[in-house]
């Protein structure tokens, strides 16, 4: 059909149309896929994000209007009765975005058997769209849209400076060239722009030196805080923005595991690993629940990012899913799905289980782009007691930020959260840190390397029973002290009494 149209444009501006009708096709299929799955591949904005959508301006305004007046397009085509099955089944994405141009947007050439289709029938379209005003008992077509509309969030524009790439002052020099740039007072190597910024194509952005990336995202891997030459698991990491910043925040450094089931999720993180340059990500396609934290693999893991499927409640707006179909059928209108997030809690309490489990670990980092309670506080109090039997306790991501968490528990003082209309998005963080973690690892490194010594033997019991020998470590326990002690006093004592020096036994492997 390409082959077809070739020779048959009148200009450049007929040839981009035919094209971004397509691409907005398809990325308007993979959104109502998903929406009706109720488990979308991503978000409207990352998907046209993606490097092979070209025109991505034209995409966007497309996707997006089609979605605005998509209730109105069923209803026009089904009272119109003109689709068959071929259309309806093979061509219906593409059918909704140019009915859209033929009764909303711009003319429409005769280019493309999906176009000519519908521009013969164009009189039946207007036909039924007349009568459909007549039903809602309004003037125009805007008065239409507007039944379904529900008011946008403005906040600026946010990008996050990609320092595998480039550092933050010559991002800041570069984008200051054409737009009103400042540097964020919480998130060092963040940006604010002004919230009309138009960024699509920006070559920062297409070569991956900086990601659009929201303010509370940003702080998810900041409160991780992973040092260079850390093992990190990302476990739930597609699309892979929360993914690169720990490898920038890393330094390149280290190494990081980026857990993802979906097969579609898992082909978008690797696209956005490739843009940002980064060499330290192993992609590990596959469920994080199979990862086993005694496996050999995971033994040096010494902090993991949660950042479970969650019901998306914070950043509706962001990712404008008030355009979406489920939102226009009660959703987005205040009804809550309690089944679903009662599941979503269920797996949001299982998963961070699992994190805290791995023997290694010692920071876990749970967040959410959810504004219930269900999703956040209350996974956070129903995995307390487990997470102290494994040493860790609440630690405080932020404590310059004012916004914490419900007061629903004692501990609450440490949780972070933001808004979605103060801040743009509503964003849940919980940092959990084991106790004395500083200096536990190295600790247990300094005695692997001293096994052999005339120390370690001194700090150690050895008993046999049967064939079998026992070998029992009792440093630092009241038995071992007291031991300590009186051999130090014998030792200087004999020496006293022959005159040579005293050295004092030491405790430093331990």
């Amino acid at each position: 059909m390409v082959a077809e149209a070739v020779g048959r444009w009148k200009s450049n501006g007929e040839r981009s149309a035919y094209f971004a009708r397509r691409e907005a096709a398809k990325v308007l299929g993979s959104v109502l896929e998903g929406d009706a799955r109720r488990q979308a591949v991503g978000s409207i904005k990352s998907l046209i994000y993606r490097p092979c959508i070209r025109n991505k301006k034209a995409t966007f305004a497309l996707v997006c209007q089609t979605l605005k007046h998509l209730p109105i397009i069923k209803d026009v085509l089904d009272a119109a009765t003109i689709l068959n099955a071929k259309w309806k089944v093979r061509q219906q994405d593409l059918i909704y975005i140019i009915t859209y141009d033929i009764l909303f947007g711009q003319a429409v050439s005769l280019v493309g058997d999906a176009e000519k289709f519908l521009m013969h029938r164009k009189d039946a379209l207007q036909t039924a769209l007349a009568r459909l005003l007549v039903k809602k008992n309004v003037k125009t077509p805007q008065d239409l849209v507007d039944l379904y509309r529900i008011p946008e969030v403005s906040k600026p524009r946010y990008v996050r400076v990609n320092t595998l790439k480039m550092d933050v002052d010559s991002a800041l020099l570069e984008l200051g060239q054409q737009n009103m740039v400042e540097k964020d007072n919480m998130v060092p190597d963040l940006l604010i722009l002004p919230p009309s910024t138009d960024l699509h194509n920006h070559p920062l952005v297409t070569n991956g030196s900086v990601f659009m990336q929201g303010k509370a995202s940003s702080m998810v891997a900041a409160a991780l805080d992973p040092k260079p030459g850390w093992e990190v698991l990302d476990a739930c990491s597609a699309p892979g923005n929360k993914t690169v910043h720990l490898a920038a925040l890393m330094r390149g450094k280290g190494k990081i595991i980026a857990c993802e089931l979906n097969k579609e999720r898992v082909i978008r993180l690797k696209e956005t690993i490739k843009l940002s340059g980064a060499s330290n990500i192993e992609v590990l396609h596959g469920d994080f629940l199979n990862c086993n934290p005694n496996d050999s693999s995971f033994s040096k893991v010494r902090a993991i990012l949660l950042d479970p499927s969650c019901s998306g409640s914070g950043t509706a707006s962001v990712r404008l899913d008030h355009l979406l179909p489920s939102n226009a059928a009660g959703h987005a209108a205040g009804v809550t799905d309690t089944e679903r997030l009662n599941k979503l809690a269920a797996f949001q309490r299982k998963v961070l289980m699992h994190a805290l489990s791995f023997p290694a670990v010692e920071r876990v980092v749970y967040s959410t782009c959810s504004i219930h309670q269900i999703e956040n506080e209350d996974v956070v109090k129903s995995v307390l007691p487990l997470a102290a039997s494994y040493g860790f306790q609440l630690a405080t991501p932020f404590p310059q930020w004012q916004r914490r968490g419900l007061p629903v528990f004692e501990g609450f003082q440490h949780l972070l959260r933001t808004d979605p209309v103060e801040d743009g998005e509503g964003f849940f963080i919980a940092l959990f840190t084991k106790r004395d973690d500083k200096n536990h690892s190295e600790k247990q490194a300094t005695c692997r390397n001293n096994s052999k010594s005339l120390a370690r033997d001194s700090c150690t019991g050895r008993f046999r029973s049967g064939k079998k020998r026992i070998v029992i470590n009792f440093a630092h326990t009241k038995l071992f002290l007291m031991w300590l002690h009186a051999k130090q006093s014998r030792r200087k004592r004999d020496n006293f009494n022959t005159g040579g020096s005293y050295r004092p036994m030491t405790t430093d492997c331990f």
